[in-house]
């Protein structure tokens, strides 16, 4: 996560922007102290970093030790919905995205979070996240592999003991978009959390070869919006890939997508996350 260059230079510039002289900070989630570290440099005077992991936290406090931080981090482990801090904070920041946004429960953490312990003029870092769903037509790798023209030769008959399961996957091909990206989950960071996905009914705007449907986040941080499709170098998250085993589809289909969350206790894998999909083929 600290080599994906382009995560922090997005949060660098979102808490340039949103860190005031003397601000004081809460960091959810802290991990390393990245964040708590950007929020210093920017002129926080004071930085409470909340961290649920034992083990990271000890990490953290040598973080912290090293760089002669004591009097301006105050270091937290434990749940940070329960945490209630002595006083209120000016800026709240949090990196919790998992690969399709809500799989850490970043909506309902910052929000508790802010609830109990950030001003009501308050800013949030990211300010809105969201869970997008697009149907695409694979270029040639990953499930795209199997097709009947593969130089001269034909490999589509691998794509019956190909296992159709979700699974994470890093472009280095841009796929073919069938149709406009539609959010099914936006939650605006710091308020109530996010409603349950919503069912999306997308027209199809290009025809080609339905491969798969893609799941993504983008986080509003400032001016700039981070995202993890299209895939970039150093990206520390993956595109979630649910296969539809290759089913032409036409300018003018509708694809019905639903994402729906597992049990609380997986629903940190994106893996299991299940996937509701139907085609109306309009006119035939």
């Amino acid at each position: 996560m600290l080599g994906d260059r382009p995560r922090l230079r997005a949060y660098d510039r979102a808490l340039e922007q949103a860190v005031k002289p003397d601000d004081v900070v809460i960091d959810v989630g802290a991990g390393t102290l990245a964040l708590s570290l950007l929020a210093l440099r920017h002129g926080a005077g004071h930085v409470y970093a909340i961290e649920a992991d034992p083990q990271m936290a000890e990490v953290a406090e040598r973080v912290v030790k090293a760089n002669d931080l004591t009097g301006r981090v105050t270091l937290i482990q434990g749940d940070a919905r329960a945490v209630r801090l002595p006083e209120r904070a000016d800026v709240l920041v949090a990196e919790l995205m998992g690969n399709l946004g809500p799989e850490e429960a970043m909506s309902e953490v910052v929000g508790a979070v802010a609830r109990r312990n950030l001003r009501p003029e308050g800013r949030v870092v990211p300010s809105r996240l969201r869970t997008w769903l697009v149907p695409v037509q694979f270029d040639n790798e990953g499930w795209g592999l199997w097709q009947d023209d593969f130089f001269g030769y034909r490999l589509d008959a691998v794509a019956e003991d190909a296992l159709a399961e979700a699974h994470m996957h890093f472009f280095q091909r841009e796929p073919a978009l069938l149709a406009d990206p539609v959010a099914v989950v936006d939650s605006r960071l710091g308020g109530p959390p996010a409603d349950p996905p919503r069912l999306a009914r997308v027209p199809v705007t290009r025809s080609g070869r339905l491969d798969a449907i893609l799941g993504y986040f983008s986080a509003d941080l400032g001016d700039e919006t981070l995202a993890n499709f299209p895939s970039y170098p150093g990206c520390n998250w993956a595109v979630w890939v649910w296969p539809l085993r290759h089913t032409t589809v036409e300018a003018g289909d509708e694809v019905r997508m639903q994402i729906r969350p597992p049990a609380r206790g997986q629903a940190r894998l994106a893996t299991q996350w299940r996937l509701d999909c139907g085609i109306n083929r309009q006119g035939r």
